[in-house]
Order: structure tokens, then sequence, then C-alpha cells
């Protein structure tokens, strides 16, 4: 008989190399962590982040119907005579949503930069793409709570219609046009070095372009000119898109509408992407 032991199986525990991913898939437990950080960071203050903009959006409603004697107007859309409130209820219902969605992303990395707490975005085992999608996710939600909100108030104030049409359209619309408020907000928290920069993208491009969309007039009443200017905002395609979810009609084609703001999403995701893996002004 042998006096040696049998050798069993050899365990190697040494370290993977630098550089070599241990986690190989979709980290699914730090993005489902990260989302969660974002929502329960905005439901803390939900009173600011959700009811606020629900009550500042309906005030606009009330205004417009009510305080300027719009409560009997109608507004003709491609040849459809529509009452004015149920034309511009779906416009403030979205834009809440997109102001909500950039207001929520263009937080999160900015402050983290701000309070020297940046490392705790950049330092977990998440991908590039995982950190985009989890910010991004949370400012989604936000902008569909903020919605939803709106769209309740609106369906309980008398001589408003926001009775859905085309279910489909408000939730591809609405997720595009918030997702393209989200990584635009991702894209200023990235630049911005104090919160005068991101109020000043807030300020200058994302509220004029909102305004000046056609949520409260159509394009069709334009000139020639500022119809054409109206047709380069992509807030314009969002709302109109949106829009027609709710009256089965619109100022631009749906397909067009819908493939302008994607292909805008899909620029703008890979700038981030980019921007974030790079670490430009993150990391310095």
């Amino acid at each position: 008989m042998s006096s040696h032991p049998e050798s069993g199986p050899k365990i190697s525990h040494s370290l993977p190399e630098p550089g070599v991913p241990v986690i190989r898939n979709v980290n699914w437990g730090g993005l489902r962590t990260l989302y969660i950080k974002e929502v329960r960071r905005f439901f803390k203050v939900q009173l600011q982040t959700i009811w606020a903009p629900a009550v500042t959006t309906l005030l606009f409603l009330v205004i417009f119907t009510v305080a300027l004697g719009g409560g009997g107007r109608t507004i003709a859309l491609q040849g459809h005579s529509i009452h004015f409130a149920d034309f511009i209820a779906p416009g403030l219902i979205v834009m809440g949503m997109l102001q909500n969605a950039f207001a929520n992303s263009s937080f999160s990395l900015l402050v983290g930069k701000i309070q020297g707490t940046i490392v705790d975005y950049l330092m977990p085992p998440l991908s590039t793409g995982e950190l985009l999608a989890g910010l991004c996710g949370g400012a989604v939600t936000r902008a569909f709570c903020v919605g939803a909100t709106v769209w309740l108030a609106m369906a309980l104030w008398p001589g408003v219609d926001v009775t859905p049409r085309h279910f489909w359209a408000i939730l591809w619309f609405g997720f595009l046009g918030a997702l393209f408020l989200s990584l635009l907000g991702v894209l200023t928290s990235i630049w911005a070095e104090k919160f005068d920069h991101a109020a000043a993208v807030s300020n200058f491009v994302v509220a004029p372009l909102s305004l000046l969309s056609g949520t409260f007039y159509s394009v069709d009443r334009l000139s020639p000119v500022f119809q054409t200017i109206s047709h380069l905002n992509p807030f314009f395609y969002i709302i109109s898109g949106f829009r027609y979810g709710f009256l089965g009609v619109a100022d631009s084609p749906i397909l067009t509408g819908s493939g302008i703001i994607l292909a805008l999403d899909a620029v703008l995701g890979l700038f981030c992407y980019l921007l974030l893996r790079k670490g430009w002004k993150l990391k310095n």
C-alpha cells in the first residue's frame, strides 16, 4: 500500500488578472440597487418632486381655461375642431414629465461632484451602461409618476376630457420623451460644475423648447417660417405624438416623430456613454 494520501482536485485561489472583469454579464443586483436608490431619493421628498409639479401643471390648465376665458374655445387640428382644454391637457402632462425627468437625472452626478461623493457612483462594480441605465431609469420613473399624478388631477377637473384613445402612443412617446430628457440631464450633470450651470440649461434650453413646441397652440396656425422652426424642435414631436394618444390626431406624422426621437435618444445615449466611460469631468 502506498503511504501517500490520494491527492484531490486542486483549487485555485488566485485573484483575476487586473482588467479582467469578474462579473462577465449584466450586474442585475447592482443595477437594481442603483435604480432603487434613485427612486427612493426623489420619493423621500415627493411633496417637492411629484406633487408640487402636478399642482403647478394643473394651474397652467386653470389659467388657460378659466382665467383667460378659454373654457368655450375650440382649436382646429388637422381638420378637427377640438375643445381647447382637451387640446392643451396632453401637452401639459408630457411637459411636466419632460421637465421632471431632466431635473432628476441632472441632479445625481452633479451633487456627487459638489459634495465629493461621486465615488459612490464610480467605484461600485457597475459597467458604464449599467450606470447610465440606472440613472435614466430613476428619471423616467419620476417622469411617469408626475405624469400619472397630473393625469389623475385633470381627469377629476370638470370640463376636461383626458380619456386615452391610443394607450400605446401615450406610453411610447412618454417613454421616448422622458428618456430624451433623462439623457440630456445626465449630459448636463457631467458637464456642469455647480447648480447654476444645470439651472441655466433648464431655464434657457429645456423651458423654452417645451413652451415653444405647440403645447398651447396648433403649429398649423403659424407662418411657414415658424412652422419650419417648430419642426426642428424635438419637443414638438414628443408632444404631438403624446397628444395623439388622447385625441387621435396629431400635428405631425406619428412614425416620423417616433423615428426622429428614437434616433436622437440613440445618439445622445451613445454620447453620454462615451463621456461616462472616459470619465470626463468626473475622474479628473
